[in-house]
């Protein structure tokens, strides 16, 4: 099902005060999961007070779905139950692997693009979905590293993958540029090869351009070639549900909210192009 919650922010401790005190013009907010897997206190109770105003989205960074360490019942139980706690419309994580032998990496690591792999993840998306109640929405990471093992492209596994468990996809724009600046590949070959009804949302973030390679940051302005990638993304999607993340280096939330009218102003005309 298409997603048309309009343009969010990512939730930051930061800006509680202030989204409280003076609701900003954002339609949503996507809030990092983990931090909120508490029994209780001053997180919570933001989350609960934010909530009552803005639909949220739940976003995790420790699923591990390419792991072969089997899945962590306990952390999938306490995602549930905040699921329960405050309804979010969908919830997501990455496509990527965190660790390894009882080792937390402490990044989000690229998967091999191959049909062992793509029965092995499809069968633990089904069992997260088993457990959360619910379809799960995977993002694709960017990557700075390839696999010798690869058999098909990154947008072909996120294909094959959507079709046989039903999960969508968070497409990251962002990731995508950096991926295919990293990799050699045309980012709209990416954007035009994942089916358009599995994408529920989009993800805008800055990165570090460093010449020879791009790292995701997520600490800047999103760049100009990222909203001309935005764009072509919306050409071919639709104005679905789009985010704007900072996690570095974060601003005031009046900065923010103004760039998010920057995304705004590019998926309008993007949307007047294409009808």
């Amino acid at each position: 099902m298409r997603s048309t919650l309009g343009f969010g922010l990512g939730l930051r401790p930061v800006h509680y005060t202030a989204i409280l005190e003076s609701p900003p013009a954002v339609d949503w907010f996507e809030v990092i999961t983990e931090n909120y897997l508490v029994g209780g206190g001053r997180p919570l109770d933001f989350l609960d007070r934010v909530r009552a105003r803005y639909p949220v989205v739940m976003h995790g960074v420790s699923m591990s779905i390419g792991s072969t360490a089997p899945l962590d019942e306990e952390y999938l139980a306490r995602v549930r139950e905040l699921a329960i706690r405050c309804e979010p419309e969908w919830i997501s994580d990455h496509l990527c692997w965190t660790g390894i032998g009882g080792q937390n990496l402490h990044d989000l690591m690229p998967l091999p693009y191959t049909e062992e792999a793509i029965a092995h993840v499809a069968s633990r998306v089904e069992q997260v979905q088993d457990r959360i109640g619910r379809s799960l929405v995977l993002e694709n990471v960017s990557s700075y590293v390839s696999y010798t093992s690869s058999a098909m492209t990154e947008w072909e596994f996120l294909t094959q993958l959507t079709q046989r468990t039903g999960c969508g996809l968070l497409l990251d724009v962002n990731n995508v540029y950096v991926s295919g600046r990293n990799h050699g590949f045309d980012p709209h070959d990416f954007l035009d090869g994942v089916p358009l009804k599995a994408v529920r949302q989009f993800h805008l973030a800055g990165h570090q351009d460093h010449g020879t390679h791009c790292i995701d940051t997520h600490d800047a302005p999103v760049r100009p070639e990222v909203w001309d990638l935005y764009a072509h993304a919306v050409r071919r999607f639709g104005t679905i549900s789009t985010l704007l993340e900072r996690d570095d280096a974060i601003p005031p939330l009046a900065e923010l909210v103004t760039e998010l009218g920057q995304a705004r102003a590019v998926a309008l005309a993007a949307a007047a192009e294409a009808a």
